[in-house]
């Protein structure tokens, strides 16, 4: 597995509940994205900083969803291009189901 956490500036006076209602707005197309596991959005009041924590099945997947179109979407919609960090993830602790998945 591939997990990308994905950081970028928010516009300032950004709240946590503007930063819900847009990604909410934005959730849907995450639905069923190719090899895309779970996504988490992410908000930090204080250094004003949004973005998200993707876990896929593959590399491959990752890079194909973080294409320069989506990109200049992120770019677009906050006003700042994302940063990128690919880690491999090789073991899942998931107290969930209860599982140590590697």
């Amino acid at each position: 597995m591939i997990t990308v956490v994905v950081n970028f500036d928010l516009p300032p006076g950004t709240t946590l509940a503007d930063a819900t209602a847009r990604y909410l707005d934005s959730s849907k197309k995450y639905l069923g994205a190719p090899g895309l596991v779970r996504k988490h959005y992410l908000y930090n009041a204080e250094q004003m900083k949004g973005g998200g924590a993707y876990v896929f099945e593959t590399r491959e997947q990752a890079k194909a969803l973080f294409n320069a179109d989506w990109i200049a979407s992120i770019t677009e919609r906050y006003g700042a291009a994302p940063i990128l960090t690919y880690f491999e993830t090789p073991v899942v602790v998931d107290n969930v189901t209860g599982e140590i998945v590697s």
